[in-house]
């Protein structure tokens, strides 16, 4: 996993070498649309551990290696994949030549132990950097509302939020005229809930970047192109 030296370049002051990245934020925040932006800028890839899971489970030639049958096994099962399995495919993944210069990681590390193997693995390289996490804060009614509001046309898929973004009729799409559909997962209730565990697992680690001065909060309220100016912001001044 070798990395090259950070320097600054561009009139963003942006890295040529930003290395590994922890996006952190609640559902809703906008992390998958600012991981897209600073993978587009960098050329680096996004390491999300649900793809490389679901790779590692339906791929015909990873699906029978030793690594892959006690994932499929445990994926099978219905049950939570362990943290070792989880490490072991993430190491394999940053051992791919396209991390060289860095990447955006999603989905891991999402606990204070995953973090803690993270940091022991980059340190054990040569000329490796360490994570830098920035997490994008949104208030809880406006997270609610970007869940709790959004709605999907069935047919042509256009998505509107009821809040941000309503249709011309409440209940109808501009387009085809459709009527508009909630996912099941967009009530409140389920919200709720998936920001208690997001809180419960997500403290930790944060606490522990925020002590080792590797970590930056922005606000994600602000329009999604000042959202990605702040963050990379944040990562040129958390390397240097």
């Amino acid at each position: 996993m070798e990395m090259h030296t950070v320097c600054k370049a561009g009139s963003r002051g942006m890295l040529t070498n930003p290395g590994p990245i922890l996006l952190l934020g609640a559902p809703g925040a906008g992390k998958g649309t600012q991981a897209k932006i600073l993978m587009a800028e960098w050329a680096v890839p996004q390491i999300s551990t649900g793809d490389l899971l679901r790779e590692m489970r339906k791929d015909p030639v990873k699906s029978i290696s030793p690594l892959g049958q006690q994932i499929r096994q445990v994926m099978d099962a219905g049950k939570l994949v362990p943290d070792e399995l989880v490490q072991a495919i993430v190491l394999e993944r940053l051992q791919q030549p396209d991390t060289v210069k860095g990447y955006v990681l999603d989905g891991f590390p999402r606990t204070l132990p995953q973090a803690a193997w993270l940091d022991a693995t980059l340190a054990s390289g040569p000329n490796t950097l360490p994570v830098v996490a920035v997490s994008i804060q949104v208030s809880y009614t406006n997270l609610l509302r970007r869940a709790s509001g959004r709605r999907n046309c069935p047919v042509c898929a256009r998505i509107y939020n009821l809040y941000f973004q309503p249709p011309l009729q409440d209940t109808v799409c501009d387009v085809d005229g459709t009527p508009l559909a909630q996912r099941a997962d967009d009530t409140e209730e389920v919200f709720s809930e998936r920001m208690r565990t997001y809180d419960v697992l997500t403290a930790p680690v944060v606490a522990h970047y925020r002590t080792q001065g590797r970590f930056a909060e922005v606000d994600g309220e602000l329009p999604v192109g000042e959202v990605t100016q702040a963050v990379i912001d944040a990562i040129v001044r958390l390397r240097s």
